[in-house]
C-alpha cells in the first residue's frame, strides 16, 4: 500500500486504481478541533491541485485539494455526524473522500512519509 503526501498537507493511499484522501495530522493539529467537513460529491471529477472538499475548525476553514485528477467514487458520509473523526484518527479513519486516478503519473511529485515528514520539519 502506497502513501504520498502534498504540500497542502493531504494524503492519498492508493488501492489499486483509486486514491483514498485525506488531510495529514500536521494539518489537523494547526486548524484545531474540527467542526464541519464539506465533501464532494460522489460522480464529481477533478483535475489534480483543484479544491475538492472543504474542513472547518473553530480556527479557520480550509481548502482541501485533489492531490490526483480523477473522478469520486465515494465519501465518508460518516464525517456528516462525526467531522472530529479527522482529529483522532486523520490518517485512517478520517478519510475524506475516494477518487479513481486519472493519471497516475499524477503522483510523481507527491512525497513519501519520510519527505513529508522532513518539509514539515522544515515549517517550524
Amino acid at each position: 500500500m502506497t502513501v504520498r503526501f502534498t504540500k497542502a498537507h493531504e494524503w492519498i493511499r492508493i488501492e489499486g486504481d483509486v486514491g483514498v484522501v485525506g488531510i495529514t495530522d500536521y494539518a489537523q493539529k494547526q486548524l484545531g478541533d474540527i467542526v464541519y467537513v464539506e465533501l464532494p460529491a460522489v460522480g464529481a471529477k477533478f483535475a489534480k491541485g483543484v479544491q475538492a472538499a472543504v474542513v472547518e475548525s473553530v480556527k479557520a476553514a480550509s481548502e482541501v485539494y485533489a492531490p490526483v485528477g480523477g473522478e469520486i467514487v465515494a465519501v465518508n458520509g460518516a464525517l456528516a455526524d462525526n467531522p472530529a473523526t479527522v482529529n483522532s484518527a486523520p490518517e485512517s479513519g478520517g478519510w475524506f473522500y475516494k477518487i479513481k486516478l486519472g493519471d497516475p503519473a499524477d503522483l510523481n511529485d507527491a512525497m513519501d512519509k519520510a519527505a513529508y515528514d522532513a518539509y514539515v520539519g522544515g515549517l517550524h
